[in-house]
């Protein structure tokens, strides 16, 4: 797939977190950087979609929500519509444990046919790792205007793909939303080391 763009979600009110999830830190660095660190041997064309400027730091483009506080469906719209390529990569901000391979993995298991390509283990889909069509986008509008931000929606309403992993895998695309949640991953990996 040539000329993929990826756009991280760096947006949210992260209510639980308490604070910007993609700045909480892991392993003495915030989500966002190890994010970018899985992504950069596959391309360096990356976006952060965020209203704010906590990520100023860093020296990839940003751009703000089209239509504000629609979650992470109006993430995708505003990454969708700024996006040059056919298809574009999109990640949430707290998934500090994604890897190269998997997304290397998700983009060669891809097929062309669907409009969206999805990460899921056994027991839970992981929408906000995944590849999405640009020809997505007035399905995506259709579904703000009405006020439905369902992902899962979304996906049922369009040509997709599931790429399902062994759950032993879903370490890797856990996402964390909370201090519980990043206390149990640290208690994870210590009994894993």
């Amino acid at each position: 797939m040539k000329d993929l763009a990826v756009f991280i979600l760096c947006g949210g009110k992260s209510s639980r977190m308490q604070s910007e999830k993609g700045l909480v830190l892991f392993k003495g660095k915030p989500f966002i950087e190890h994010i970018i660190q899985a992504i950069l041997p596959i391309t360096n064309n990356i976006y952060l979609v965020t209203n704010g400027n906590d990520y100023d730091y860093l020296e990839y483009k940003k751009i703000g929500d089209i239509e504000i506080d629609k979650g992470p469906l109006g993430g995708i719209y505003t990454a969708l519509y700024y996006s040059e390529s056919e298809f574009s990569m999109i990640l949430s901000c707290d998934i500090p444990l994604i890897s190269t391979e998997l997304l290397a993995e998700l983009i060669e298991k891809h097929d062309e046919e669907a409009a969206i390509t999805v990460l899921s283990s056994e027991s839970r889909m992981h929408p906000l790792i995944g590849i999405y069509a640009k020809k997505n986008l007035s399905v995506i509008k259709e579904a703000i205007d009405q006020g439905d931000l369902k992902l899962m929606n979304l996906i049922a309403k369009v040509p997709h793909q599931i790429i399902t992993f062994d759950e032993s895998q879903s370490l890797n695309f856990t996402n964390i939303n909370s201090p519980d949640e990043l206390n149990d991953l640290n208690a994870n990996l210590n009994t894993m080391l």
